[in-house]
This record gives C-alpha cells, sequence and structure tokens, in this order.
C-alpha cells in the first residue's frame, strides 16, 4: 500500500473528512513519526509496534565486484518491532 492509498482508504472510510485534510494528517503524522526518530526517541503505536533507531558501528566490508576491503563508516538505521496484536493477526492467533 503506498501512501496515496492510505490516504483514499482513509477518506472514503470518513466521507465527513476531505481528501486533502487527510493527507495532511497522514503525511503529519509521518513527519512527527520521522521527527522522532531524528530526536532518537521510541515511538511505540499500541498493538501495531514500535520504531526505535539502532546504532551500527563502523566495520570493513568488502567490495563484490572486486574484493576489496572497504571502510564502512558508522551510521543509525530506523528500526521497526511488531506489537503482540499485529503478530497475532498475521498469524490468525
Amino acid at each position: 500500500m503506498t501512501k496515496s492509498d492510505l490516504v483514499k482508504r482513509l477518506a472514503a472510510a470518513n466521507p465527513h473528512l476531505l481528501q486533502r485534510d487527510v493527507e495532511r494528517i497522514v503525511t503529519t503524522v509521518f513527519e512527527e513519526i520521522a521527527a522522532a526518530l531524528e530526536r532518537r526517541d521510541r515511538v511505540e503505536l499500541r498493538g501495531f509496534g514500535a520504531f526505535s533507531v539502532r546504532s551500527r558501528e563502523a566495520r570493513i566490508g568488502r567490495n563484490p565486484r572486486t574484493g576489496r576491503e572497504v571502510a564502512v563508516p558508522a551510521k543509525h538505521t530506523p528500526y521497526f518491532k511488531t506489537g503482540k496484536e499485529l503478530r497475532e493477526r498475521l498469524n490468525g492467533s
């Protein structure tokens, strides 16, 4: 599902809201999640899951084409862990 698909479904499910307002709401939610992760905060949506940031240490990698060693710098990556209710819905429990 793309962001525009999500907006269309939410607008259809809430006919009292204009589609542009639904789009603004969805965009704002995504921006707030991204801003929280940028601050290294954890974002938890009960029953759905939690977004967090994990640190990856610097390491020596290998260029697959040439086989030469390459220095890979340390970096931060987003991480998502599903919530219990979502896992149960997916697994039919």
